[in-house]
C-alpha cells in the first residue's frame, strides 16, 4: 500500500532515533555492568529491547506502506562517563522521542491514518514510561544521595564455571 511522504518521513525519523536509542542504551547498560551496578545494567538493557521492539515495529510499518526503511543513519549518541550523565542524557533522548511520537501522531491523525496513529501511541506510551523511569532516578538521587543510590543499584551475582 503506497504511504503518505510525510508520515513515511516521519516515521523514518522516529526509526532513526530508535536505532540511536539502542546502541547508547546499550553502551550505558555495560558500563553499569562493568561498574557493578547491575540492578541499573539490567534496566536499562531492558529500555534498550524495547527499543528494539519499537525499531522493529516502525520497520515494519514503513513497508506496509511500500517505502524504504532507513537503517543506516543514526542521531548523535551522547554517551555519558558518571551514572548521573547517562540518566540526565538517555532522559533527554526520551523527552525527544515523545515531542517527535506526538508530532508523528498528529501526521497521522491528519491524514486519518488510525493504524498508525495507534501503533505510534502505543509506543508513545512505553517512551512515556521510560521519561518516568529516569525522573524516578533523578528524584531518588536527589533525596539519598548518590553515595546510597548507587549502593542499592548493585546485586551480587554468584559467577559458576
Amino acid at each position: 500500500m503506497k504511504g503518505n511522504e510525510k508520515l513515511l518521513t516521519a516515521l523514518n525519523s522516529l526509526l532513526a532515533e530508535e536505532l540511536t536509542a539502542i546502541n547508547q542504551y546499550m553502551v550505558h547498560s555495560e558500563m553499569c555492568e562493568n561498574w557493578g551496578y547491575n540492578k541499573l545494567h539490567k534496566t536499562i538493557e531492558k529500555q534498550a529491547v524495547e527499543e528494539m521492539h519499537h525499531a522493529e515495529w516502525l520497520i515494519e510499518r514503513i513497508l506496509f506502506f511500500d517505502g524504504s526503511p532507513t537503517v543506516s543513519y543514526l542521531n548523535k549518541i551522547k554517551i555519558g562517563k558518571t551514572v548521573t550523565e547517562i540518566i540526565d542524557y538517555d532522559y533527554d533522548a526520551e523527552l525527544d522521542a515523545v515531542k517527535s511520537y506526538n508530532n508523528a501522531i498528529k501526521i497521522a491523525r491528519e491524514i486519518g491514518d488510525k493504524g498508525t496513529d495507534d501503533l505510534l501511541t502505543k509506543i508513545l506510551k512505553m517512551e512515556e514510561n521510560h521519561v518516568d523511569w529516569a525522573e524516578k532516578q533523578k528524584a531518588q538521587i536527589d533525596q539519598m544521595g548518590m553515595d546510597n543510590y548507587l549502593t542499592i543499584q548493585t546485586e551480587s551475582i554468584v559467577k559458576t564455571d
